[in-house]
């Protein structure tokens, strides 16, 4: 899948079907339900796990939450727009394709 045919797909009810974990949530986040997306990721490990919960809470406006989860990542906290990183995070999530 491409990011734009992720992209896309947010036109429909689902998630598109054999996308990771991280990016349902992200799909979710997209459509407006944060609580949906967070409780999708919460449980979830991992480096792309915790870059979509560091996302999350950046988005909610919890700085510490998301610096806290951005080190998890390994990644650096985020500086442009919500909406650039989500479609970087999407992008790489999906093998930058």
């Amino acid at each position: 899948m491409t990011p734009a045919a992720f992209k896309t797909s947010l036109t429909e009810a689902e998630p598109p079907q054999g996308v990771s974990t991280p990016l349902v949530a992200l799909w979710w986040a997209a459509k407006g339900d944060w609580n949906k997306a967070h409780v999708t990721v919460q449980p979830q490990v991992g480096a792309d796990a915790s870059w979509v919960h560091a996302y999350l809470h950046r988005r909610e406006g919890e700085m510490g939450n998301a610096a806290y989860w951005y080190r998890r990542a390994d990644k650096p906290y985020a500086k442009g727009s919500s909406e650039a990183e989500w479609e970087q995070i999407v992008a790489e999530l999906l093998g930058g394709e």
